[in-house]
């Protein structure tokens, strides 16, 4: 197998590298449009009872945005490769190790002051409670995580105080109750009474445990996520591989843009400084996007001076020199009477001494 210092200079590596980053930007962009068009759908008919402003308490919002975000930087990296645009490259590689770096710097900011995040998503988690049954989408997040994790609320089962319909000071059936979400499923498929928590939040959560689960849903989730390590990091590999993908392959690319461009071998960079145009060049084997390496480029290289013989180019040096005068020329004799060489003579001796 070559180095790798010759295969990078091979056509069959830039194909490979163009249009595997090309390959990566669009299925992103793909994957960011559909994203977006679901946050937008989803903020279309929360906006028909909007009551949450939240970040934590709109994932519409937060679809939208992710999308955005995925389409927008995911189509500059496509053309960036596609054209072989080395700004567009560049901005495509600045911005996912912005993006990258931000992750870490959130992970680990979010891991140092662990009580301050949990605090944060306590008040959201309650705040989205008030509105409970006015936000469907909060509401399905809610009902999801408090069945898979087997907890109730966000700190515990009394956050539930805080919506008027379970608040215990209401007069309606939902009083001083919890959503049958929250309730002890004793088999699997068991049918659920929709009624299950009433009247569970004037109780002790010893008397409970049978009846209502009264932990919390951040605990129950950091508890899943510390039970469940392995997967823990592959969720965290899943999110930041691809994005160091991308970064690799950006740069390697970018790198071997640089290059070409210096050995102008590339249609699109050479063509202004060297003022060409199209119509002057012989431009098959560049492709439909005018930017694929010909071996032997595409400019058209100078032809080569044939090399002159010395007496040649003496006489061409004699044509230009001023007329010499008569007492020029009078040493000029006695000098070739004394060695016996005429200037030519001299001129071949030296190069065969050097």
């Amino acid at each position: 197998m070559p180095p790798y210092s010759e295969m990078r200079k091979t056509n069959y590596f830039y194909y490979f590298i163009k249009f595997t980053l090309n390959i990566y930007s669009m299925l992103f962009s793909l994957m960011g449009l559909c994203v977006l068009c679901v946050g937008v759908y989803a903020e279309v008919e929360r906006q028909k009872n909007r009551t949450l402003e939240g970040l934590f308490l709109a994932p519409a919002v937060v679809l939208i945005l992710l999308g955005l975000v995925m389409f927008t930087v995911s189509v500059v990296g496509m053309v960036g490769s596609l054209r072989d645009n080395k700004t567009l490259l560049h901005m495509f590689l600045c911005v996912l190790c912005v993006l990258l770096l931000l992750q870490a710097i959130a992970l680990t900011m979010a891991l140092i002051f662990e009580k301050k995040t949990s605090s944060l998503f306590q008040s959201s988690i309650r705040e989205g409670i008030k509105h409970y049954y006015d936000d469907l989408d909060f509401k399905n997040i809610l009902d999801y995580v408090q069945q898979k994790f087997s907890c109730c609320g966000g700190n515990e089962y009394n956050d539930w105080v805080v919506n008027q319909y379970h608040s215990c000071n209401s007069t309606g059936p939902l009083a001083c109750g919890v959503p049958y979400t929250c309730c002890v499923r004793r088999s699997v498929g068991e049918v659920i009474n929709s009624l299950c928590g009433y009247k569970t939040l004037d109780k002790q959560r010893e008397t409970l445990h049978e009846v209502i689960h009264v932990r919390g849903c951040i605990h129950a989730v950091n508890l899943w996520m510390s039970d469940n390590i392995g997967i823990t990091i592959a969720l965290c590999c899943a999110i930041g591989l691809p994005q160091l993908l991308g970064i690799i392959l950006s740069c390697v690319f970018w790198n071997l843009l640089v290059d070409m461009s210096e050995s102008a071998d590339m249609v699109d960079f050479k063509l202004k400084k060297a003022e060409f145009a199209y119509s002057e060049l012989d431009l098959a084997g560049a492709g439909w996007c005018m930017c694929l390496p010909r071996d032997g480029g595409y400019l058209p290289v100078p032809a080569a001076e044939p090399e002159l013989d010395p007496i040649d180019v003496h006489l061409e040096k004699l044509k230009k020199q001023q007329p010499r005068t008569h007492a020029q020329l009078r040493e000029l004799q006695q000098s070739r009477s004394a060695t016996g060489l005429d200037e030519v003579d001299i001129g071949r001796k030296q190069k065969r001494e050097h």
